[in-house]
C-alpha cells in the first residue's frame, strides 16, 4: 500500500524577503534552504518543531508552474509520498497542473488540482526508497 509520507504547505508570496522577520524572528522558524529568483528570493524553506513550510514567490511560481502564474492561489498542498506511480494511477482523469517531471532539488512529481481547485504535488525523493519509513 502505497504512504503520504508528509504534508507541506506553500505559502504563495509577492516577495519573501519581507516576510522572514515574522517567521524566523518571531516565530523562531530556521531557514533550512534557499533558492533566489530573478528578483530577490524565489523560494525558501523554513523549519521548526518538526513542522516544515515553504514560501515561494508568485514570480517562481510563474517560471515553475505557469498554469497557476495567473491563478489568485496563495497556498499550495505538496504531498511527499513513497510510490509515485500509485498515486499516478490514482489520479488518471484528474486535470493536470503539470505532467511528471524530475525537479532539480531530485524529486519527482505531479502537480493536479483537486475538485475545489486548490493546487496539490505529489512528489518522491530518491532517498526514500533508501530510507523506507518505519
Amino acid at each position: 500500500m502505497s504512504r503520504l509520507l508528509s504534508a507541506t504547505p506553500v505559502l504563495i508570496v509577492e516577495t519573501i524577503e519581507p516576510l522572514l522577520p515574522f517567521w524566523i524572528d518571531r516565530l523562531e522558524f530556521a531557514l533550512v534552504d534557499q533558492v533566489p529568483g530573478d528578483h530577490g528570493l524565489g523560494f525558501v524553506i523554513l523549519a521548526r518543531d518538526g513542522i516544515t513550510l515553504m514560501l515561494q514567490s508568485r514570480a517562481s511560481i510563474a517560471d515553475d508552474m505557469p498554469s497557476l502564474a495567473d491563478g489568485i492561489f496563495r497556498t499550495l498542498l505538496f504531498l511527499k509520498v513513497d510510490d509515485l506511480e500509485a498515486f499516478q494511477s490514482r489520479l488518471n482523469g484528474v486535470p493536470r497542473l503539470f505532467d511528471r517531471r524530475t525537479t532539480f532539488y531530485g524529486s519527482e512529481e505531479i502537480g493536479v488540482c483537486d475538485p475545489a481547485g486548490n493546487p496539490i504535488v505529489f512528489a518522491r525523493f530518491p532517498t526514500d526508497e533508501a530510507n523506507p519509513p518505519t
